[in-house]
């Protein structure tokens, strides 16, 4: 599955693009990234997709840019990247199936992984439910397990009842960390921000490219999308574990805290808790990591 012919690296001044595409001989449900509407810069490529959804677009329909002014992850986080330095894309699934946003995490594993250095590949994980992070090297790790640095977002968004979901993913392809707003840079976000907790956004991490690796990681990404809608629920599930950055360390939240036990079969994350409390399962909202004495 190929992304449809290169997006134009358009002049400040051009208009917008339609990139046609080639849809090839796939089954419909698994035609991703045609047609593909291409922005020199846009709002939110995720608000420009819903739009696209409830005018009726096909299933598979691709929304791009070269730079987000308003781009948001979970919680309502900025995503911020300097033009043309990140893979910035939302896809219109319909009749997405429950797990998408695990499936989306699994993929974008892949893609950013391919594209990654091969001594890198193996730091590519998932912090729950769908960050993309890199783990730090072990001689750089802090007690209780590596740091985590953000490489990718994934924000799922939709109406459930009319069956469509748009799939937006943001990752770091070429972006310079040195260019990022300070408190996006790795070495501002070292310090606990409470005690005993890491809280807000984690700090960024890149691939460290060049523009020029933006088109070809879509493609990749596009592609490994297309494979794992395929799967069945328990491989998706497998997958996604072997990627957990979270599994056996100590977590918080805004309403407890404990140890990150993996995901069960709906992909909510179980947490073993002190005392006689034994166990919960979140099934939204955001954990961060806790530091361990």
């Amino acid at each position: 599955m190929s992304a449809g012919p290169p997006a134009p690296d358009a002049a400040p001044d051009a208009p917008d693009v339609l990139v046609a595409g080639d849809a090839g001989d796939a089954p419909d449900a698994f035609v991703l990234g045609a047609p593909r509407v291409h922005l020199r810069r846009t709002g939110s490529t995720n608000d420009r997709a819903r739009e696209l959804a409830l005018a009726g677009a096909p299933h598979g329909t691709l929304v791009t840019t070269r730079e987000q002014t308003a781009g948001r992850g979970r919680q309502g986080r900025r995503w911020s990247a300097p033009a043309g330095s990140a893979l910035l894309m939302s896809l219109l699934l319909r009749s997405p199936p429950s797990l998408l946003p695990l499936i989306a995490a699994i993929a974008a594993c892949d893609a950013l992984g391919a594209s990654a250095a091969p001594g890198e590949r193996e730091r590519i994980r998932i912090k729950w439910p769908n960050d993309i992070v890199v783990e730090e090297r072990p001689a750089r790790a802090a007690t209780g397990g590596a740091r985590l640095a953000k490489l990718a977002g994934i924000l799922v968004e939709g109406r459930p009842q009319e069956r469509w979901a748009v799939l937006g993913i943001g990752a770091n392809v070429a972006v310079r960390l040195e260019d990022l707003p300070p408190e996006l840079r790795p070495a501002s976000a070292r310090a606990p921000r409470e005690p005993g907790e890491h809280g807000g956004a984690l700090p960024a991490a890149t691939l460290g490219l060049e523009p020029a690796d933006v088109e070809p990681t879509l493609a990749r990404l596009l592609a490994a999308l297309r494979a794992r809608l395929r799967e069945p629920a328990e491989l998706t599930l497998a997958a996604w574990r072997e990627r957990d950055a979270l599994r056996g360390r100590e977590v918080a939240w805004a309403h407890g805290h404990g140890r990150a036990e993996g995901v069960d079969g709906a992909g909510r994350l179980i947490v073993a808790l002190a005392g006689p409390a034994g166990r919960t399962a979140l099934s939204a909202g955001e954990v961060h990591l806790r530091e361990v004495s």
